[in-house]
């Protein structure tokens, strides 16, 4: 006989419930570890994401933060619009020849200047931005600068450092009419183009206009695409002709094409060989220095006219050619300490900064602020060079638009390093000029002959007088001066790195 043992009704219940329990329990965890396992598999087999879209950056006045808005494409500014390409574009596409050296496009980390004048470090290393409006949308450039690249941030700009709505209207009349006067083929004005076309590209760079302005895009891409072509036709040099002084249209020329590719790099903006000429322009310039620092009017090692005139251009340039990566920051500083050592044998005991000596010459010195602006470019905005020539400025400087007293060239200097000095300096300068410029300005937006019909006090005053080559000259010089309450030159920075 067997005995069997019986669970009561409420005990096999209670059985039954665990049961349930345990296999409920075992099917979500087979569910999870499922789904662990898929995970872990997905993020083994997925291929990596290279390619992603930037966030567009924004600024609103009156704050330092950025907003993000949408995400969005960036096209290079010459597949703006449907149409083929222009015709300067076909040609620098056919002209160009392949180089046997790759040029890298690296990221830029350009560090954020000050947004405050007054302690004479206040020129920013980097670029404007904006949101899409006025010059086009600068996603990647630093927020501090997009002060310059919208008409509400500009106003304000001005109006904080002494300027007035006036100079905007001024700046607008003068790009306006340097888009109507435009060569067919991307340059400028009918003699010295080369030079010529890189001022007025700096001076559309000046106010954010890029090859992806809405308004002013196509001209600035043509202009581009003129020096590049020229460059890469001629291996890496640049001027209209390479007789006599063609080291001012190169240098310039660079500056126009450093602060260009620098743009084209952090928009994602793509200008075949754009890079590449920018580089070889670049080298020209820093394997040519004369022997005691400064530069030639043939780029002569050891013989030829030198001056601080022609070598500010380079100087200039080369800050700009910086600003792009495609070089590395040891490669400037034996020719720039050279550079400033001559320009600080140039400058007298009394603060001013001569044409090529010490001496001076009977225009006076001419070049105190090119000299100042050169040591604040390069990290020496302290140096007594920069502070006995802003004493110099302010106990010698005369601005009389229609006087003898009307050198654009030597006052194009003057603004941006009195500016830069901030606080009494830039007061005195600014009331010394800025009006006389306003005032002398023609109804098509270029400006008058400087002088009155005086003699103007200037070395070269030929090039700021009445002929057709002048008129493109005085107003893009007149252009940058007005620009340069917002404009932060690319070949200036905060301490002016």
């Amino acid at each position: 006989m067997s005995l069997h043992a019986q669970l009561s009704p409420e005990a096999q219940a209670r059985l039954h419930a665990q049961q349930r329990n345990s296999t409920i329990t075992s099917i979500i965890i087979a569910i999870l570890v499922v789904l662990l396992i898929g995970i872990i598999l997905l993020w083994i087999l997925l291929p990596p994401i290279d390619n992603f879209t930037p966030e567009i950056v924004s600024y609103q006045a009156g704050t330092e933060e950025n907003d993000n808005v949408k995400k969005r494409e960036m096209t290079r500014a010459v597949e703006r619009k449907p149409s083929a390409p222009s015709s300067s574009m076909a040609k620098v596409i056919a002209a160009n020849t392949q180089s046997n050296t790759a040029i890298p496009v690296p990221e830029i980390d350009v560090p954020d200047p000050s947004t405050d004048f007054g302690d004479g470090d206040d020129f920013g290393d980097g670029w404007g931005d904006g949101d899409g409006q006025g010059g086009g949308g600068f996603g990647g450039i630093p927020a501090t600068m997009q002060k310059r690249c919208t008409k509400g941030d500009r106003l304000n700009r001005l109006a904080a450092n002494g300027g007035n709505e006036q100079c905007e209207v001024a700046v607008e009349k003068a790009l306006q009419w340097l888009k109507k006067t435009q060569n067919k083929d991307g340059s400028w004005s009918p003699q010295h183009k080369v030079g010529m076309t890189g001022l007025a590209i700096l001076t559309f760079l000046g106010r954010c206009e890029t090859p992806n302005s809405e308004e002013y895009g196509d001209a600035v891409t043509r202009g581009i695409v003129y020096l590049v072509n020229v460059c890469m036709k001629n291996n890496g040099k640049m001027a209209s002709d390479f007789k006599g002084h063609w080291s001012y249209e190169h240098g310039i020329a660079t500056y126009a094409l450093g602060e260009a590719a620098t743009f084209c790099i952090k928009l994602g903006i793509n200008i075949p060989n754009l890079n590449e000429a920018t580089k070889m322009a670049g080298d020209w310039i820093l394997e040519h220095q004369h022997n005691n620092g400064s530069w030639t009017y043939k780029y002569e090692h050891s013989s030829g006219h030198h001056d601080n005139s022609v070598g500010l251009w380079q100087i200039q340039a080369l800050k700009a050619c910086k600003h792009t990566g495609l070089w590395k920051e040891s490669e400037f500083k034996g020719v720039m300490r050279k550079a400033l050592g001559y320009i600080k044998n140039t400058q007298n005991k009394n603060g001013g900064i001569g044409y090529n000596s010490a001496a001076g010459r009977d225009i006076g010195w001419t070049m105190t602020g090119a000299g100042m602006l050169a040591y604040q470019m390069w990290d020496k905005s302290h140096d007594s060079v920069v502070r006995q020539g802003a004493k110099h400025i302010k106990k010698n400087a005369k601005f009389v638009f229609n006087s003898a007293d009307s050198d654009l060239y030597r006052h194009y200097y003057h603004a941006q390093a009195m500016i830069n000095r901030g606080g009494g300096d830039w007061s005195f300068y600014n009331k010394l000029f800025r009006d006389e410029l306003l005032k002398n300005q023609n109804d098509n937006g270029s400006w008058k002959n400087v002088g009155g019909g005086a003699k103007v006090h200037a070395v070269g005053a030929e090039y700021q007088g009445g002929s057709a080559k002048a008129v493109h000259y005085r107003t893009c010089l007149a252009a940058l001066m007005l620009e340069v309450y917002y404009r932060f030159l690319p070949a200036t920075g905060a301490k002016t790195r």
